[in-house]
């Protein structure tokens, strides 16, 4: 009971082909004794600084460029593979549309601005006075274009992804305050072609 087991006698060995097969594997997976720790740390080791600081910097800077490559052409071809990260997204897409299919008093302000600037370099008071009014009726008219949009938008939004998301208003006031050709990603729709 207590004492050594009497040794059984082996069984007949019986290996089949898969057996033999995963032995294989087995033998195969290892191989090799391990490496010492000392040989593994010096296979790792890298330099802070490249050897060829020259190649490095060249290859850094092409990789940058290549880059920036990628993200000028999805701004231009509104891909969303490689456009940054706050145009990115259906809700995005869809406000950068929508914005673009609208006639936007905003983006005609920088133009307004500099006509102006230059109609108030006339020393006629009457005239730097109806300048003045002037502008300060476009602005009110941005203003209030802005908030009807800002409107629009979030009811839109709701219809479709059922709320907006943060910044998603913000981003198409911004958008509209902008001249079309200028804006990126350039508008893929043309006026009057909303999306759906």
């Amino acid at each position: 009971m207590f004492g050594r087991k009497e040794k059984t006698p082996a069984a007949p060995a019986v290996v089949d082909g898969a057996s033999r097969s995963q032995e294989a594997l087995r033998v195969q997976g290892k191989g090799a004794p391990t490496p010492k720790r000392s040989v593994q740390e010096a296979a790792r080791k890298r330099p802070l600084v490249p050897n060829d600081r020259k190649a490095a910097r060249e290859q850094s800077r092409s990789t940058v460029r290549d880059e920036r490559a990628r993200m000028r052409q999805a701004l231009d071809t509104d891909d969303e593979k490689y456009l940054p990260l706050r145009d990115k997204g259906p809700n995005r897409r869809y406000i950068r549309q929508f914005v673009d299919a609208r006639v936007n008093i905003g983006e005609f302000l920088m133009i307004a601005a500099l006509v102006f600037v230059i109609l108030s370099f006339f020393q006629s008071l009457a005239v730097q006075s109806a300048v003045l009014m002037a502008f300060w009726v476009l602005i009110v008219a941005v203003v209030v274009d802005c908030v009807l949009l800002r409107r629009k938008l979030k009811k839109k939004l709701t219809e479709k992804f059922g709320s907006p998301n943060q910044g998603d208003l913000w981003y198409g006031v911004t958008r509209a305050l902008q001249l079309r050709r200028l804006r990126l990603p350039k508008p893929q729709v043309k006026r009057g072609q909303y999306p759906s």
